[in-house]
């Protein structure tokens, strides 16, 4: 199992942010989820909140997202936001 998540955040705009990650906590229409290495495949609706991303180097990464999607898949996590802040 991998230590790091490698995560990618999008907007239609532009990419926000990417990079390695130890955990994501985001918000979804079925509640609050938390992702870690190894996590189960993912598909899910974001509803409007905030995705917090501890990054591989201690810091956090914290987004407000209005919508979008969350996929995870083999340690890669994309965040797509309709819009983000």
């Amino acid at each position: 199992m991998s230590e790091n998540l490698t995560v990618e955040v999008v907007s239609p705009e532009k990419r926000v942010w990417s990079g390695e990650a130890k955990m994501i906590s985001a918000r979804t229409l079925e509640g609050d989820i938390g992702v870690l290495p190894g996590h189960a495949p993912l598909l899910g609706v974001l509803v409007d909140g905030q995705v917090s991303i501890k990054v591989a180097d201690g810091t956090t990464q914290d987004f407000n997202i209005h919508g979008g999607f969350i996929s995870v898949s083999n340690n890669r996590v994309s965040i797509l936001g309709e819009s983000t802040d």
